[in-house]
This record gives structure tokens, C-alpha cells and sequence, in this order.
């Protein structure tokens, strides 16, 4: 057998432990030959080249052993002036020429002189490079000359010992010693941001050496005159270099007086050479912004925040939102960015309240030098934000990428906060702690207020930091309570650690819900298991609430700051709130932070139980009997009153006698997940799909193909209105707006057809992912254009999407990017007055300017009121915008409060993409509306409707949506004019049918009388003549009689311009005819609104309803897996009372 350690090599002798204590003798005898590499660093100069010059360390020291050299030989020339007697040869040059020098002190300057000489001699031959004489004219090579030589001379000729010699000039040669040590010490320690500190130690060691030139010079000249010390030089020289010149210390002598002219023809050269590097200097620092000292960063908590490009309304808002939670007061911001602040941003940044708290600093995040600077390693978080006005989004959302990248390179465990634009980009920021894709929340924001009427504007308010102050000053109800609900935020607290919530545990979610609105006027809606990370909203009656969950709950304020009054003071607020006899509702006093109990009077209501999970009216109760009952909250679900949703059965009790149409319609059908995503990181979610998917020629809705042969919206015959989505292009975003319109727990008869106006045909891809979705069509064309408008059925349209575009996110006046936006709605707000137009706009201020009436004073009423809130310090002053208000406008910015958010509250991401049905968790609701019909309005009041809900299906109701009349003063509304009281008596016959015809139709055809308007308008100046000068009011109302006129007619001639090109392509004019014009309405908000709000007819509640599968029983598990086969009825989903 073959030894083993024969054929195993020995170890090199520099693994050899005794080699490595013996010395390489190995090697000796070893055929190998070690072979090192120089680079003419082998001879004698370039090692002493490398000692005194190249490396930083020993150059440094080398710098501080002359430094320290030059320092001494000036204080020996003091110590020889203190020590010297020039009273012997007073008045003459030889008290010049030669002065008292002992011999230890002569034996210590020319031991200085001989050091320096060599070391300067050796300095220079280091650095020759081929020119003798570029060595030997240098300024500190001369003063060094002059400084060292003459002692060197003393050596050899003793008689010379007390020859003067200005050694202290050598105060220059110490300056330039200091500046080539500073920059050493730069370079040996990394630091580059040091010019501002190098400047300034330049121009005071300047400053020093003119004037300890200037005192010894005096003092040296004026021992042939006044012979003055040196306390005395240095008194005249401040004295003159101040341009004070009191004149009691004098030089006598030409000599000195020369001296003193040409120090100060120096200083003026040179001091203002000096101060303006200085300040050139101190305004480039001011650009960059300095750096964020590790100290401070180490003592004091900071976050950063990366930009492309700083704008004031983005700083505002993020500072505003910050600042809003009271635990981060003591926070630093510190902002990198690139560009260099602008004038507007640099005014507020120099407020006291944001100049002590903010930071800027110039610089990329894409260098560790940057981040360095702004200490991004002991940063508590970075917020990281796209340009979202920049032409090419894809390129904006490539830089935040290497951002993210970099700063997680640089800084591993610095919490990161990401706002990304495309959501195909998404997944490369996964890493991230908290993501925020706009283009998803946007699409499916959008797609929701087509459902659930403002669901925008709710999730706005929910994501705003504020403590509904808003609109308390204002004399109207509905602003007082639409601001003070605006002030409910989503908070959270550990079951056990609560006050509201702890004594419901072992209780279900819906009786915890139920009681604590009852009770505190909190809204709970989720919850969140100690084991799970997943948050539930409205898990439903049957989940058992656990002393570790934790509660999310709907307030003005989290409970900590709560305060709870005594039983004696409720009853006066009760007392209170009976005494108030409003029109239509009770003041919401019970939503206040220090609120206590409520009490809602149900003693009258007996408990009659409803079977199922829908609300009905109880057919017991007479029409003169005691109103009727509503059934308590169960503490524990009760399955025989729940009814099951199975959505996999397809079964309802709304279409158990389903006509044919439906039958075939339904057939058509199947619920599944999509099969194809246009984009990674999408959430998969159950949605109404078609068992194949349609060829890409049907998706074309105004080109027929072999499949079918319409070309217009109307020769679909579709049931339901459409929703119409005006786009630029079909990005990938756009199919969030698809999948919530499409969700399983939409009921089928309530799916709307959806229209795609596009100004850019779409891609395959993106066609290849539409194509299994039922109704799902697109358009080529603009919103510019009345014929692609007609096509599309915007006349039977139930909403109008109308999509900012990207070409037009840019401009040269930030405000006018959304300038071709608002003009083209504004066209369709004229156009199709009874038309649902939802908007997006780059920037919010500009949403005053939607549904635009130049002289319409109830809008100049809110524009007042919004100005009074900003200056109160509102972050929604724009709030009480009525098209906010009604959720017909909004703007993707408005979100960019929910990543600040999030740095206090890690969960409010979750919890909105579950409400915005981006996410779907199992067991979690989803969020969906009901209205309340007349059927309904016994229920009275919303804390009965709670009630009702909580023990019947389950829902837990969040907000009401309410719209009401305008209710205006004459001298604010837009008064209809009735011609017939002031029409002429002659015309009477003439006109009072036409007028009547034109009261009561907006749409009547004015081609039929030409004259009306101008006839009109002479009614109108007649009256205007008979009325006396000095009667203002009238004159006022006649004036707006007139303009009321005038639009009138306008209308006419718009609906004849639409009518006439409806009927050039083709189309009905019918549904045209009973558009009606509801201009004279406002909507708003209430969250969380008080118990005993009055529910009044077409009020929409906000629900969060519970996931209807999470009833599916367990024999059903063999359905889902194979949903895709399967075909039959909806299941009824929504709630009558």
C-alpha cells in the first residue's frame, strides 16, 4: 500500500511555525527565486522622497517639525528685542545695523538657522524636477536664504555675531508651513469638505503675519528714532490697521513711515483678495449645506430624506406631517439633494421654527461621502421620494432604485421608506421596509370612488394628521361637522392596555365594534393576532377578540391622549343635545377627545331576530304602532343567524328565478384568479373572469372585427352605465383599476362595462392581462375630441375617469402642468352637466379651479375660508373645496402623507391597500358602500344603523356620505329667472309658453326661437332702468337675472352642439335629453360620525364588510381549488334595510 504522507507536498516555510521563528532558511536551498517588483522607489531619493513627501503620516510630521521651527526662531527675535538695550546708539544707523545679541542665544538661533537651512536645501532637491531656477526664486526659498545664511556667516566670522538679521519674517515661512499641514492632515484623514476651514485659517494667519511684520518692523526702525517697544509698535499698528489713527504714537523717522506705506498698500491687496475667497466660499457652503456632525448625530435623533428636486409644496407637506405626532419634536431632518436650493425653499428654511429643526445638504445619495455627511448610519429612517414630475416616470423610478441601493449598502440597518411610480419597478425595492407605489394606489383609489362615491377623499382625511379644528369658525353646520369628523385618524392599542376595548375580550369582533361606538364613539375595524403579522379588518362575528390582539380603531385622537368625563357631566351634555331641534341632524358632540359615554335610547325596540345576512324591514310593525325593532349584538356569534356566503356555490336570494338574459349572461362567468399579471410583485386577487379570453380585435370597442360588428358603446346594449377611463397611455397601473371592478364580492348584476380612452394604443402585454376580465374594452382617442367622447357612451356614462398624463407632469410654471387637464374636464363639466367626472391633478391647490363659475359667490366663500385655515395652520386647508369635499378631484401628492405616516404608524400602508383592495389577507373585509333608500330611514339615526348591521351581516360602517342642497342667501345663489313677472305686456302672448317649456327643460331646442336671448337680455336693461339708482341689491340681483340668462342659453347651445353630432354619427339623442343639471348640490364626508347623526334619504354608507369566504364551509375547499370550471349565480352582496 502507497504511504499517503510520501505523496503529500511539505508546507511552505511561511506556514511553518518553525520556520517562521527561524527565518525564511528554507528558501535557500530551494530552486525558486523570489522576484520584487519597484518602481524607481529603490534608490536613495525616492525613499527619501517617499519619507518627506508622498506618505501623508510622515510629510505630516516632517510639516509640524518645521512649523514648530519657524515659531521658535520668531519667539527668540522677541526674547532678543526684550533683552536688548538700544539706548547707546540712539539716533543713529548703526542702532539699525547692529543690535545686542548674547551668546546663548546666538548659539540657539543658529542652531535653528542651520536646522532649517538643511531641511529647506533637502526639500528642494527632493522636489527638482529640471529647473534650478523655479527652485531657488520661490519666495520661501528667499526668505529662508535671508533668514539662515547671515547666522551661518557668524559661524566663520565672529565680528558679525550682532548683525541684525529680520528673523521675523519667519512668521511667513511658519503661514506656509501651517497651509501645506492643514492639507496633509486633510489627506491623512479623509476629510474633503475642509476648504470653507482652510480659507479662514488662511486669512487670519495673514492677518497675523502683516501685523507681527508690521510691529517688529516699527519697533526695529524706531530704535533710530522714538525707540519704541514692542507694546507700544503693536499699539500703533492696531491703531492704524483699524483706520482709527488716534496720532499719540507716531513713527519719526523715514524709515519706519516707508514701512508703515507699503504694510498698508499690502493689506489692501492682500486682505481683499483674501475676504472675497472667504465669501465665495461661504456661499458655495451655503449651497451644499455643510455637513450633519457625528456628535449631533450620535446626541440627537435624525431621519433623512432624499430628493431628486426639492419643492415647496413637497417639503411643506412632509414637514407639516412630521412634525404633527408630538413624540417627534426633538427629530432632526436632514435633506439630501442634488440640485441646489431653490429661492423659495431657502426663505422657509430660514424661519426660526424649521431653520432650528431642518437641515440641508447639497450632495447625491449615490456617494458614501454624501451619506457620510448627513450620517445616514445613525439616521432613524430615510425617506426616500421620486420626481414625480419628471417627463420619463421609468427613468425617475431607475434613480430611486440606486438611492435605495446605495443607502442600503452604505447603511444596513437604516429603516428605509420608498415611494416608487411604476409599479413594475416595484419589486426592486422589496427590501425596503415601507413601499409605496403611486400608479397602484392611484388606479385603485380611482376605481373605488366609481363604486364608493369619495372614497378618495375618505382615504385622504384618514391619512392626514389633524385635530379637526378645521371649519369650526365657519357659520355653516355642514362645514362644522364635516371639519371636525375630518380629524378621525386609524390608531392602534394592545387589547389588554385599553380602556375602550379590554373589557370585551372573549367577545366577538363585531359586539367589541358595536359597544365601543355605543359607548366611547370609537370605531373599531381590525385587529391583528399576537402570532400573525397580518392585520384583519372586520374578521367578522366570529372571531373571538384575545387580550393580546392588537385593536386598530377610528378616533380624533389615540386613547392615550383620551381624556373620560364623569356620569353628571354627560348628563348635562345629554340634556344638551336634546334641547337642539335641528332641520336634519344633531350636532356631533360625542366625537370629541374627551368624550364619554353615549347612550342611545332603544328602550321602545323589542328583539325580534333576523335570520340571514340581510336587512329587511320587519313586516310586524304597523304604520301606527311603535317604530320598528332592531336586534341586539350578540356577545358571541350565533351561526344559526349567520347566513353563509358561499361565493363558490353561486347561489342568491336575489336571482333564484334569474331571467334567460341573466342565465346566459351568468353562464359566461367563472371567479378565479387572473392568469396573467402585467407586472411582478402584483397581489393575486379572486376576481369575476371568462372561462377563455377574448381575442385582442373584440377589446377594440369602435372597430367591429369578425366577432362582432359594434362600433359603439350604445350597440352593446350594455345593462349597467359604463365607467369611462381617460388615459395616455396603458401603463401597468391601469389594471389595479380593472381588478377592484372586477373583485368576487362584486355582485354580477352590478358589474360596470369599462372603457378605456386611450390616447395611445396599448400593448400586448397589457391587452394579454385584460383579455380574461368580463366588459373590459378600449378606445383610441382623446377627450379633446366630441366623436371619441359620443363613441365611448359617455351620455350613459355612470362615471368619467379622467387620468393625469404624463407629457404633461412638467412645465415651465410648476401650476400649469395641469392646465390642458382642467380646461378639457371643464369642457365636459359644460358639456355633460350631470356627468360624473372623477379627476386627477398633479398639484392640489389647482383643484380650485375645477367646475370653475367665475362669479359665483358661494366658491368665493370657500376660497375665503380655505385662506383662513391655511394661515390658522390647516394641512387641509383645501379641504372645504367642494369638489374635494364631493371626492371629484384628487391628487396623487395628497398620499404622500401616508409614507410619513408611516414612520409613526408601520401599519397604515396595510391597512390601506386592504381597504383599497390591493391586498387580500383571508379572513380580512373588504370596504364597499350602501345607500340608504326610504325603505330605510326608520332605522333614523347611524348609531341604530350600527346596531342593525353589527347584528344582522356583520358590516361595520365607518362614514356617511351626504349630499345636500346648496342653501343659499339671494345675493350668493344663482337665481333662475322668471321672465313672465317682467316681460313686456305687449309680448306676454309671444313668449310665456316658450318661457315655461324653457323652465322646465334644460334641453329644450332653442333653434326654434333666435331671439329669446336677446330679447331676454332687453327685458333685463329695461328693468335695469327702472330701478333707482341707489338700491344696490336690487340692482345686484338683476345683474346675476342677466348672467343666469346668458348661461342659460349657453346651455342650450352646448346640448345643440352635442345633439347634432350625435345624431352625425348615428347615436340616440334619448339619453342625452334626460341628462339634468345638479350644480346647485355639495357633498362631504363624515367619519366616525357621532350615534346619533340623522340618516337622511340617499345617504351612502361606508362599510367594511366581512370576507365572504371566510364562511365557505370546509366540504367547499374542493370547489375552490377548481373556481376556474365552475359557473352559476352571484351571490347577493348588498344590503337592504
Amino acid at each position: 500500500m502507497v504511504d499517503l504522507d510520501s505523496e503529500v507536498p511539505p508546507l511552505p516555510p511561511r506556514y511553518r511555525f518553525r520556520d517562521l521563528l527561524l527565518g525564511d532558511q528554507g528558501w535557500q536551498n530551494d530552486d525558486r527565486v523570489q522576484v520584487e517588483f519597484y518602481v524607481n522607489e529603490n534608490t536613495f531619493k525616492e525613499r527619501l522622497k517617499l519619507f518627506f513627501i508622498k506618505n501623508q503620516r510622515s510629510s505630516l510630521r516632517i510639516r509640524l517639525f518645521n512649523f514648530s521651527l519657524k515659531l521658535l526662531s520668531c519667539m527668540l527675535y522677541i526674547v532678543r528685542v526684550l533683552l536688548d538695550n538700544s539706548n547707546k546708539n540712539k539716533g543713529t544707523w548703526s542702532s539699525i545695523i547692529w543690535v545686542e545679541r548674547s551668546l546663548p542665544l546666538w548659539g540657539l538661533q543658529v542652531t535653528v538657522a542651520l536646522i532649517s537651512l538643511l531641511e529647506t536645501i533637502l526639500l528642494s532637491y527632493l522636489s527638482y524636477k529640471g529647473n534650478i531656477w523655479e527652485q531657488i526664486l520661490r519666495i520661501p526659498f528667499i526668505l529662508e536664504i535671508i533668514n539662515t545664511v547671515p547666522f551661518i556667516i557668524t559661524i566663520f566670522w565672529p565680528p558679525l555675531r550682532d548683525l541684525f538679521v529680520p528673523v521675523f519674517l519667519n512668521c511667513w515661512l511658519a503661514k506656509h508651513a501651517l497651509e501645506n499641514m492643514i492639507n496633509d492632515l486633510h489627506r491623512a484623514i479623509q476629510r474633503t469638505q475642509s476648504a470653507m476651514f482652510n480659507q479662514v485659517l488662511i486669512l487670519i494667519s495673514t492677518l497675523l503675519c502683516l501685523i507681527f511684520t508690521c510691529i517688529c518692523g516699527i519697533q526695529h526702525l524706531e530704535r533710530a528714532g522714538n525707540n519704541l517697544t514692542l507694546f507700544d509698535s503693536l499699539y500703533f499698528c492696531i491703531v492704524t490697521f483699524s483706520t482709527v489713527g488716534f496720532g499719540d504714537v507716531t513713527p519719526q523717522i523715514w524709515q519706519s513711515k516707508l514701512l508703515v506705506v507699503i504694510m498698508i498698500c499690502v493689506a489692501l491687496v492682500v486682505l481683499p483678495i483674501q475676504f472675497e475667497q472667504l465669501a465665495y466660499l461661504w456661499m458655495e457652503r451655503q449651497k451644499s449645506g455643510g455637513n450633519y456632525s457625528r456628535h449631533r448625530a450620535q446626541t440627537e435623533k435624525h431621519v433623512v430624506l432624499c430628493v431628486s428636486s426639492l419643492k415647496i409644496d413637497l417639503l411643506m407637506d412632509f414637514l407639516n406631517e412630521f412634525y404633527a405626532h408630538p413624540r417627534l419634536q426633538d427629530y432632526y431632518v436632514v435633506i439630501l439633494c442634488p440640485t441646489e436650493m431653490d429661492v423659495q425653499v431657502r426663505r422657509v428654511l430660514q424661519i426660526p421654527m424649521w431653520s432650528q429643526r431642518v437641515i440641508y445638504l447639497q450632495g447625491s445619495a449615490l456617494k458614501d461621502q454624501d451619506l457620510l455627511r448627513a450620517k445616514m448610519d445613525d439616521a432613524e429612517a430615510c425617506f426616500i421620494l421620486s420626481s414625480r414630475c419628471e417627463v420619463d416616470r421609468t427613468a425617475a423610478d431607475h434613480q430611486t432604485i440606486l438611492r435605495a441601493w446605495a443607502v442600503k449598502d452604505f447603511a444596513p440597518n437604516c429603516p428605509l421608506y420608498v415611494q416608487i411610480l411604476k409599479p413594475e419597478n416595484k419589486f426592486h425595492v422589496k427590501f425596503a421596509d415601507h413601499v409605496v407605489c403611486e400608479e397602484e394606489f392611484k388606479y385603485a383609489m380611482l376605481a373605488l370612488n366609481c363604486i364608493c362615491p369619495a372614497t378618495s377623499t375618505l382615504i385622504t382625511l384618514l391619512v392626514h394628521t389633524s385635530r379637526g379644528q378645521e371649519g369650526q369658525q365657519s357659520p355653516e353646520q355642514w362645514q362644522k361637522m364635516y371639519g371636525r369628523c375630518s380629524g378621525n385618524e386609524v390608531y392602534h392599542i394592545k387589547m389588554e392596555e385599553s380602556l375602550f376595548f379590554a373589557e370585551y375580550e372573549r367577545k366577538s369582533f363585531t359586539y367589541a365594534s358595536f359597544h365601543a361606538h355605543k359607548k366611547f364613539g370609537v370605531c373599531l375595524i381590525g385587529v391583528k393576532r399576537e402570532d400573525n403579522k397580518n392585520i384583519l379588518l372586520n374578521p367578522g362575528p366570529r372571531y373571538i377578540m384575545s387580550s393580546t390582539d392588537t385593536c386598530f380603531y377610528i378616533h380624533v385622537t389615540k386613547e392615550e391622549n383620551s381624556a373620560f368625563k364623569q356620569h353628571e357631566q354627560l348628563e348635562k351634555l345629554r340634556k344638551y343635545k336634546s334641547s337642539y331641534h335641528g332641520p336634519s341632524r344633531l350636532p356631533v358632540h360625542s366625537i370629541i377627545a374627551s368624550m364619554g359615554t353615549v347612550a342611545i335610547d332603544l328602550q321602545d325596540a323589542s328583539c325580534h331576530s333576523t335570520s340571514g345576512a340581510n336587512l329587511t324591514l320587519p313586516s310586524e310593525v304597523s304604520k301606527e304602532g311603535r317604530r320598528p325593532s332592531i336586534a341586539p349584538v350578540l356577545e358571541l356569534a350565533d351561526n344559526a343567524n349567520i347566513q353563509p356566503c358561499d361565493l363558490l356555490s353561486d347561489q342568491s336570494e336575489d336571482e333564484t328565478n334569474p331571467s334567460d338574459d341573466e342565465c346566459s349572461d351568468a353562464k359566461e362567468y367563472t371567479k378565479g384568479y387572473p392568469p396573467n399579471s402585467p407586472y411582478i410583485g402584483s397581489s393575486p386577487t379572486f376576481c369575476h373572469l371568462l372561462p377563455e379570453k377574448v381575442p385582442f380585435c373584440c377589446l377594440r370597442l369602435d372597430k367591429g372585427c369578425q366577432h362582432n360588428y359594434y362600433e359603439d358603446a350604445k350597440a352593446y346594449g350594455f345593462k349597467n352605465k359604463v365607467i369611462i377611463v381617460a388615459a395616455e397611455t396603458a401603463g401597468n397601473g391601469l389594471y389595479n383599476f380593472i381588478v377592484p371592478l372586477r373583485a368576487y364580492y362584486r355582485p354580477k348584476k352590478e358589474l360596470n362595462p369599462i372603457i378605456l380612452l386611450l390616447d395611445n394604443p396599448p400593448d400586448m402585454h397589457f391587452l394579454d392581462a385584460i383579455c380574461w376580465f368580463p366588459m373590459v374594452y378600449y378606445m383610441v382617442g382623446c377627450i379633446d375630441n366630441l366623436d371619441d367622447l359620443l363613441k365611448c357612451g359617455v351620455t350613459f356614462a355612470a362615471n368619467m375617469v379622467v387620468v393625469d398624463k404624463e407629457s404633461t407632469m412638467s412645465a415651465e410654471e410648476d401650476y400649469m402642468a395641469d392646465a390642458k387637464t382642467i380646461v378639457n374636464v371643464q369642457t365636459l363639466f359644460r358639456l355633460f352637466s350631470s356627468l360624473s367626472i372623477i379627476t386627477e391633478l398633479t398639484h392640489p391647490a389647482n383643484m380650485r379651479f375645477m367646475q370653475f363659475r367665475a362669479k359665483d359667490c358661494y366658491s368665493l366663500a370657500l376660497s375665503k375660508l380655505e385662506k383662513k385655515e391655511r394661515e390658522r395652520g390647516s394641512n387641509l386647508a383645501f379641504m372645504f373645496r367642494l369638489p374635494f369635499a364631493a371626492g371629484r378631484v384628487f391628487s396623487i401628492s395628497m398620499l404622500d402623507t401616508l409614507l410619513y405616516q408611516s414612520f409613526v404608524k408601520d401599519y397604515m400602508i396595510s391597512i390601506t391597500r386592504l381597504l383599497l383592495g390591493l391586498d387580500t389577507t383571508p379572513g380580512s373585509g373588504f370596504l364597499c358602500s350602501m345607500k340608504i333608500t326610504e325603505d330605510d330611514l326608520w332605522i333614523r339615526t347611524y348609531g341604530r344603523l350600527y346596531q342593525k348591521l353589527c347584528s344582522s351581516s356583520g358590516d361595520i360602517p365607518i362614514g356617511v356620505y351626504k349630499t345636500e342642497s346648496q342653501k343659499l342667501t339671494t345675493s350668493e345663489s344663482q337665481i333662475s329667472i322668471s321672465v313672465e313677472e317682467w316681460e313686456d305686456t305687449k309680448e306676454i302672448k309671444e313668449t310665456s309658453s316658450n318661457r315655461n317649456n324653457h323652465r322646465n327643460s334644460t334641453s329644450s331646442d332653442q333653434s326654434d326661437h333666435p331671439l329669446l336671448r336677446r330679447k331676454s337680455m332687453q327685458w333685463a336693461r329695461r328693468l335695469s332702468r327702472k330701478v333707482p339708482r341707489h338700491s344696490n341689491k336690487t340692482a345686484e340681483r338683476i345683474s346675476q337675472q342677466r348672467m343666469t340668462l346668458c348661461r342659460r342659453s349657453e346651455r342650450q347651445e352646448l346640448a345643440e352642439l352635442v345633439k347634432n353630432r350625435m345624431k352625425h354619427l348615428g347615436l340616440s339623442t334619448a339619453g342625452y335629453d334626460e341628462m339634468n343639471d345638479h350644480q346647485n348640490t355639495l357633498s362631504y364626508i363624515l367619519i366616525n360620525p357621532s350615534p346619533d347623526t340623522r340618516l337622511e334619504l340617499n345617504d351612502v354608507v361606508y362599510l367594511i364588510r366581512p370576507d365572504p369566504l371566510s364562511y365557505v364551509p370546509a366540504n367547499a375547499s374542493s370547489r375552490k381549488s377548481s373556481f376556474c370550471n365552475t359557473t352559476g349565480q352571484d351571490s347577493r352582496d348588498d344590503t337592504q334595510l
